[in-house]
């Protein structure tokens, strides 16, 4: 059975440090073994499921579960109607890209795609670019204002 927390029902998150290398042997050395050549469509999926258990209503509120997940400062660069631009960074996504060329923000990407589609009731897919020079992950959101979730 799936567990949902609401904004009004936070967990106690207390203020840890993560060393880069503790987060990356997780989310690099770790998840490669257990997933192979699956992980970025596996951590896409499972990014969408913890949105879901997680459901957010509005993006303030996706900004601060990055930060108070330690993922990252999540900002809006740009938004049209069918499209938005987010920029991730943070000192582990700097290490993770300068560590490994290879390194997928899946998670965080269907994590974003589901939190839109329940803040705009509509159907939704992320698409990520890490930039390995500026050391930042942008996120393109794209949706279809027709294809309505009720």
């Amino acid at each position: 059975m799936s567990e949902t927390t609401t904004p009004g029902q936070k967990k106690e998150h207390s203020p840890l440090a993560v060393s880069a290398f503790g987060y990356d042997l997780v989310r690099e050395d770790l998840l490669n073994e257990l997933l192979g050549k699956d992980k970025p469509e596996i951590l896409y999926w499972a990014g969408k499921r913890l949105a879901r258990k997680y459901p957010l209503t509005s993006m303030e509120e996706t900004v601060q579960f990055f930060q108070d997940a330690s993922w990252g400062l999540l900002t809006v660069k740009e938004e049209s109607k069918r499209e938005m631009l987010l920029e991730l960074s943070s000192e582990l996504i700097s290490s993770r890209l300068n560590q490994n060329q290879n390194s997928t923000f899946q998670l965080e990407a269907g994590f974003i795609a589901q939190q839109i589609e329940y803040q705009k009731k509509v159907t939704a897919e992320a698409f990520e670019h890490p930039n390995k020079k500026s050391f930042k992950v942008q996120f393109t959101i794209k949706w279809d204002k027709t294809d309505i979730i009720e």
